[in-house]
């Protein structure tokens, strides 16, 4: 129900940004540190590639907060014992760019088109196993939109997924 408010509020732009400048670096750290456990648990190394000096970010601290986790949350799902998950980050022209790479199962290329979209599902029995509704990345789509930042992915089956984000520099 949470999930379900949360994408209406998102995708009808009732809801606040009240962006302001952030560390963008400082939160991906928190974030990491808050999910670390979840990583050791499965035996997946998570490793953080962020420069030492980066642009501070026009966004909504929470919001961000909620991408990453649900971003990380996902490629911990997706990865099997063994593998890894490396967030980075590149300095572009207006705005920065963060990256969750993942050596999970993939996503088969028909289903590229449709991961954002409400409900949906790749695997409908894998998803049964590990929960949820297919809520996490319409609403992570819709919390980069209003912030005026983009969203995408790129995957390879039995390889891995790359899931990645733009904001706007401050």
């Amino acid at each position: 129900v949470e999930e379900l408010l949360t994408l209406s509020q998102q995708e009808s732009s009732r809801h606040e940004a009240m962006e302001q400048p952030i560390d963008i670096l400082k939160i991906i750290g928190l974030v990491a540190d808050e999910m670390k456990p979840r990583f050791l648990e499965k035996n997946i190394h998570l490793k953080i590639n962020l420069p030492g000096d980066f642009p501070l970010v026009k966004a909504n601290e929470d919001r961000v907060r909620q991408i990453l986790v649900n971003l990380l949350d996902n490629a911990v799902k997706y990865t099997p014992s063994g593998g890894s998950v490396e967030i980075s980050a590149n300095d572009l022209p207006q705005k920065i760019k963060i990256m969750v790479k993942d050596t999970g199962i993939g996503i088969p290329s028909k289903d590229l088109p449709r991961v954002f979209e409400r409900f949906y599902r790749v695997d409908k029995a894998r998803s049964r196993q590990l929960g949820g509704f297919g809520l996490g990345l319409a609403i992570v789509k819709h919390m980069v939109e209003n912030m005026g930042g983009t969203i995408g992915v790129e995957s390879v089956m039995n390889k891995g997924s790359t899931f990645w984000f733009t904001l706007l520099k401050y």
